[in-house]
């Protein structure tokens, strides 16, 4: 059985993973969802304007009070910068499986944030929420989402053939990686 508990804050060696705020939204936009080599990765393109972002980060805040929503910021904590976003969501109560999705800002790509953030949140899963197993998956051409789901003990599962299509109405093939509570 899962036990739902929210977004509440985790701090890691370098970063601050926490709830989202309206005030967030320049950084949201500039950090990574106006930027093309982030969005490549991404189902949605790449936001043109303020304004999209600041709907969508007020949807995002909204569901705070959820207790089903786990979504996170993440920030490092020597800077403050806000440098991406993580989150656990599709839970399955029959099964208590759930999926975790992350963006990071292209400025801080190769640093091992993702991996440090991905660390902490599949943590968090299995120890406070009691999930049983944790799915990712990346588009087969960015393989370095697959390094950083491999280095927090993800395991490829397979590819699935045309698993998205993105905003470039490109289908795009995608690794689909897994990991139970007793891997950890």
């Amino acid at each position: 059985m899962i036990n739902y508990s929210g977004t509440p804050v985790i701090v890691t060696d370098r970063l601050l993973l926490r709830p989202l705020k309206q005030s967030d939204t320049q950084s949201i936009f500039d950090h990574w969802l106006s930027d093309e080599r982030v969005a490549d990765n991404r189902v949605n393109a790449a936001h043109t304007s303020i304004t999209q972002t600041a709907e969508r980060v007020k949807k995002i805040v909204s569901e705070y009070e959820n207790k089903e929503f786990c979504y996170w910021g993440i920030e490092l904590k020597d800077t403050g910068e806000l440098i991406g976003e993580i989150d656990l969501y599709d839970f399955d109560d029959s099964t208590d499986n759930c999926e975790v999705s992350y963006s990071l800002g292209f400025k801080w790509w190769n640093h091992g944030y993702g991996t440090e953030a991905l660390q902490a949140v599949v943590k968090f899963g299995f120890r406070q929420m009691n999930i049983h197993k944790i799915s990712a998956a990346h588009n087969t051409d960015n393989p370095a989402s697959g390094r950083i789901m491999a280095k927090v003990g993800m395991k490829q599962e397979g590819v699935i053939r045309h698993m998205i299509r993105n905003a470039k109405n490109q289908y795009k093939d995608c690794a689909v990686y897994g990991i139970f509570q007793d891997d950890v």
